[in-house]
């Protein structure tokens, strides 16, 4: 359903507030540079710290601007399974192609707990979901089991995976579990190769963000068997990748634009603080080696 270079889109901010102006801005650019798709409000759009007010004025700006040009997969997780039925929902009405909901936080639900949660979003949500995975901050680990459990049940809602668990043996567990073709997409930059050449369709990625260009070939490559020129730009990326999270993300990938692009700040929210001086370097010498500045 899915494929290509997708980034997770930072929400920007000015004095505080969301800059409108300039996540127009970043949508259209985006866009330009050959984005597949787009996700609004993830984790890299800091919607932890976004009111539910601000968070579905994002998708709404997200949708608006895209016009119809690339699927938007809008974040609609919550640790609470009302708030995500709830981000479904306007979401659908805005007019979204998915909705990505990641593994309930904090909560530490067992696999039970969590077929519970995707199922209810399921069955009430009206909307193609997009399960997320990513153990190293939810703590909950969807495992293969839980995933094909909940693919086969609802296989017209439930669409695809953005997983980030590093383990790329569940490409082939979720393929062999699966009756039938599931979307899958990498959340980790650096494994997107391997994650692309064990099944996978593409990336949601935080890279995309500062070099959507670079990403979109790389994707195209990969969908084209390219391997040399696959690996020739993954080298050149690489070390990108890993600067995005020298400090806790989306500070260093703010940082990075704000150095290639004049409409966009650094400004994060607590509880996230502007990169440190170690970080800094690590971003303007990872640019320096993509050729981006």
């Amino acid at each position: 359903m899915f494929s290509g270079s997708i980034p997770a889109l930072v929400t920007p901010f000015r004095d505080g507030k969301v800059d409108e102006a300039a996540f127009r801005t970043l949508v259209d650019w985006q866009i330009e540079q050959g984005s597949a798709a787009l996700v609004p409000c993830g984790t890299t759009g800091e919607a932890s710290t976004l009111s539910n007010a601000e968070h579905h004025r994002v998708i709404e700006m997200c949708v608006e601007q895209a016009a119809g040009r690339v699927p938007i997969i809008a974040g609609c997780g919550s640790n609470d399974t009302n708030n995500a039925l709830l981000h479904l929902k306007f979401a659908k009405k805005a007019g979204v192609t998915a909705g990505l909901c990641v593994a309930p936080y904090y909560n530490k639900p067992s696999q039970a707990g969590l077929i519970a949660h995707f199922s209810h979003l399921a069955e009430h949500g009206d909307l193609p979901i997009v399960l997320y995975n990513v153990p190293g901050r939810t703590v909950t680990d969807l495992q293969p089991e839980t995933v094909c459990e909940l693919a086969e049940k609802f296989p017209e809602v439930i669409v695809a995976i953005k997983d980030a668990s590093e383990d790329l043996s569940r490409v082939a567990d979720h393929r062999m579990g699966i009756s039938r073709d599931f979307c899958q997409l990498s959340g980790n930059d650096e494994l997107a190769l391997p994650f692309n050449a064990a099944g996978g369709s593409g990336c949601i990625s935080v890279t995309a963000n500062v070099a959507p260009a670079l990403c979109a070939e790389f994707q195209k490559a990969c969908a084209d068997n390219d391997l040399v020129r696959a690996r020739e730009l993954n080298d050149r990326l690489y070390p990108l990748h890993y600067a995005m999270f020298e400090d806790s993300s989306p500070a260093p990938v703010k940082y990075a634009l704000s150095r290639t692009q004049s409409w966009m700040t650094d400004e994060v929210r607590l509880p996230l603080v502007a990169c440190s001086d170690h970080a800094r370097r690590a971003v303007d010498k990872a640019l320096e080696h993509a050729g981006l500045v």
